[in-house]
């Protein structure tokens, strides 16, 4: 879990598109990490 003000950890993911994404390409830019549980799922 990370708190506010942490740095959030390396991590690799595919963008809509099928790109692949690191956080490494955002490095000195503000950046918004959004997470949702699965579509169509209870909780």
């Amino acid at each position: 879990m990370l708190d506010v003000g942490m740095q959030a950890p390396e991590f690799n993911l595919e963008n809509q598109n099928g790109e692949k994404v690191s956080l490494s390409q955002f490095l000195g830019q503000r950046v918004l990490i959004w997470f949702y549980p699965k579509a169509s799922t209870p909780g």
